[in-house]
């Protein structure tokens, strides 16, 4: 089933306890042992996370990391995609290798694909749209974390 890699949800978790903590500079150590979390993992999606301009680090006695953006400016799907890369739900959201064409055989006469892309739009739209301020409010309702109108039943069963 689908769902989010430990090194997406280690990052989520530092992401927001840097927010929690309103710009001070954390060392991946102080973060590792609050959540006892391997140092080395948390170290790597760090590294990443400041790649994407998700966070800053600060090299030298003192330094760490902060975030490079407003926790209201940061979304979940610029997280996953990050970390992850952008979220597929079957072997043919994969993208083929170069000159390799693609990876299904079945691809022009699949029936699920199409429904399969919308539920995907729908859960990617989900991901951009939450932030982690939003997140660290808890103002999400089940209803608004649910409303999503490309992934809506009545729609998938259109096609």
């Amino acid at each position: 089933m689908l769902k989010l890699t430990k090194r997406t949800e280690y990052g989520l978790i530092a992401l927001m306890h840097l927010a929690d903590r309103g710009g001070e500079v954390l060392s991946v150590r102080s973060i590792g042992e609050y959540y006892s979390m391997p140092q080395r993992l948390l170290a790597q999606t760090l590294q990443d996370l400041s790649h994407s301009g998700l966070v800053q680090s600060q090299r030298g006695a003192g330094g760490g990391y902060s975030l490079a953006q407003a926790p209201n400016a940061i979304t979940i799907g610029a997280v996953v995609q990050a970390l992850e890369g952008e979220p597929g739900l079957t072997s043919c959201h994969e993208l083929p290798a170069i000159g390799q064409g693609s990876v299904c055989g079945i691809e022009s006469l699949c029936p699920i694909r199409s429904p399969l892309d919308r539920i995907r739009d729908g859960i990617w739209a989900l991901l951009q749209g939450t932030t982690l301020q939003s997140l660290a409010d808890s103002t999400l309702t089940p209803r608004e974390l649910f409303t999503v109108p490309s992934a809506s039943p009545t729609e998938a069963t259109k096609s």
